[in-house]
């Protein structure tokens, strides 16, 4: 009888632990995707007619204030761009060099589909890049 009790109370516990495994596991990937990965990138404004609508919205900017902020976020986006502009360019030869790599591995037939996931990755880039 004894050992059928501590059966039970084991497996419960290992059920418990199991749970809690989940929903701290889950937890962590939602706060760590969303700080490291911007998985909640959704809700930030991407353009710049994005950002100044959405602070004309929620702080009620003026005609003149929204003027002057246009000219910040346009002075903004125009550092980040020459601040990235050297990082951007190492970034696009080291990708060019490891799609060649690449391409001496494949067959002539692969080739094809590989150029076809490159344009496919290129695309979503775009989509994605940030507001610079």
């Amino acid at each position: 009888m004894e050992n059928t009790k501590s059966r039970r109370e084991a497996a419960f516990l290992v059920i418990v632990v199991f749970a809690l495994g989940v929903l701290l596991g889950g937890l962590a990937t939602h706060l760590w995707g969303g700080r490291v990965f911007g998985w909640n990138h959704q809700t930030a404004p991407k353009s710049r007619d994005e950002i100044i609508g959405r602070l004309t919205h929620e702080v009620g900017l003026t005609p003149e204030q929204r003027v002057q902020v246009t000219a910040i976020v346009d002075e903004t986006r125009a550092q980040w761009r020459a601040l990235y502009a050297p990082v951007d360019a190492q970034r696009e030869q080291i990708r060019q060099q490891s799609r060649e790599k690449l391409r001496a591995l494949m067959t002539p037939e692969q080739k094809v589909k590989l150029e076809n996931f490159f344009r496919q990755l290129d695309e979503q880039r775009k989509k994605d890049e940030p507001l610079r």
